[in-house]
């Protein structure tokens, strides 16, 4: 595969400086895209960049991540219209390492000629002072020039720090660091990070003579709406499971607009030209279809294929009015604490069952299922209530505690479509 090309069709290049495709002729070029560790996970909107380094290792160049142990103590002001509240120095370090994880798990850093590498940029500076910066670093570019950036001139009304101000220097310098230290002449990134990767070619054509570095961008991505990609109703989707459970990741995708599914698909698949192509003739009459096939890719890749097995499990007792006590039974308990985060929960004292409890209290006293035991009794008469998938006739019934399911969780079903979660402590 040729990467521009690939880039093109997947309608994924916003802008490139002169020269890079002839680059790209060569064979076993590096590039690399920074990331800065300002929270505990990356987000979809990162997956967008692991994406272009999958890409780019895939069409045989060498991926570097850059995590911004540096930068990110700094803050990129680039699409912010007010200055950065900084982290503390523990925060960055544990967040960077959590993200590295992730970064780890998305591209192959561990054979072949073009494995990815990972690098930390506060490596670059942990031993230099600020004289050597200022000297060093800080004449290479004019105020003029640094002015003139978005990032920048965007941010002159409503205030910017010195501090914000000195990033484009710290990220170029990063380029013309790896380009002297590892042969890097490409970096990556959105279209809002041009002037900062730019600043970073103009770095090495003035202070490296004959060298020459260049920039690819992609577009930011956006729905059909014209609203950011990478936040639902909840707030980001994040890539770490703890915080956007795999079910919830799932079902972004699942609820996407069908009119964003064939740019989604371009940017997010692995899968080739005619591969999607095909894909989206044979189902155009049905999107469904192309949304569980992306999402499915998706969070096999980002999750594992268990994760997606465990989801699909989810499904099935939420959606399938045909789902049985079976489907239930198998459930492990990080699954049906999946479940308990899409349908209301209660959690009582263990005690309770294990000294026998009837259903009707259950209902009406240590959990608001029902308003009353009355309605508690209307709803068993009407065979309406189910435990564990087994439909309830008896008022009196008594939950016993070896029907708790892995002795922790028990589901109540009050007609067709209200589904409880009840968990003991």
């Amino acid at each position: 595969m040729n990467f521009i090309e690939e880039l093109k069709w997947r309608d994924m290049l916003f802008d490139m400086t002169p020269g890079a495709e002839e680059q790209l002729q060569q064979k076993s070029n590096i590039g690399y895209i920074g990331f800065d560790p300002t929270a505990p996970s990356m987000t979809i909107g990162n997956f967008v960049q692991l994406q272009l380094l999958k890409l780019w290792q895939l069409t045989g160049n060498t991926p570097i991540v850059l995590m911004g142990g540096a930068t990110g103590r700094i803050g990129d002001p680039s699409g912010k219209d007010k200055e950065r509240q900084l982290k503390s120095f523990e925060e960055l370090d544990f967040n960077l390492s959590h993200q590295a994880k992730q970064a780890e798990k998305l591209l192959n850093f561990e054979d072949g000629p073009n494995k990815a590498i990972m690098l930390n940029n506060f490596d670059f500076y942990k031993d230099m002072n600020i004289l050597s910066f200022l000297r060093d670093v800080g004449k290479t570019l004019t105020v003029s020039y640094m002015l003139s950036k978005d990032s920048v001139k965007n941010r002159l009304e409503t205030g910017l720090s010195f501090t914000e101000f000195s990033y484009q220097l710290l990220q170029a310098y990063d380029f013309q660091f790896l380009y002297q230290n590892h042969g890097v002449k490409f970096q990556m990134g959105g279209s809002d990070q041009w002037g900062n990767i730019t600043s970073g070619t103009e770095f090495i054509r003035r202070n490296l003579t004959d060298a020459k570095a260049y920039a690819i961008t992609t577009p930011l991505l956006t729905k059909s709406d014209g609203k950011k990609f990478g936040k639902s109703e909840g707030g980001n989707i994040w890539l770490d499971p703890t915080m956007t459970s795999p079910y919830k990741f799932y079902q972004f995708w699942i609820n996407s607009d069908d009119a964003d599914i064939p740019k989604y698909t371009r940017y997010f698949t692995l899968k080739s030209k005619e591969e999607v192509e095909a894909q989206e003739k044979e189902h155009e009459s049905d999107p469904r279809i192309l949304k569980k096939l992306l999402a499915e890719e998706i969070t096999r890749r980002v999750h594992s294929d268990e994760a997606y097995e465990s989801v699909m499990q989810v499904s099935e007792i939420l959606f399938n009015k045909h789902a049985t006590k079976e489907s239930l039974l198998s459930m492990d308990n990080q699954t049906l604490d999946s479940v308990g985060q899409e349908i209301q929960s209660f959690e009582i004292a263990k005690s309770l069952i294990q000294n026998r409890i009837k259903l009707i209290d259950l209902m009406a006293e240590y959990s608001t299922i029902v308003g009353s035991k009355s309605e508690a009794r209307r709803a068993i008469k009407n065979n309406s209530v189910s435990v564990n998938k087994e439909k309830v006739a008896d008022e009196n019934y008594e939950i016993k505690a070896e029907q708790l399911l892995h002795g922790q969780f028990l589901m109540i079903e009050n007609g067709k479509k209200n589904k409880f979660l009840i968990k003991t402590i």
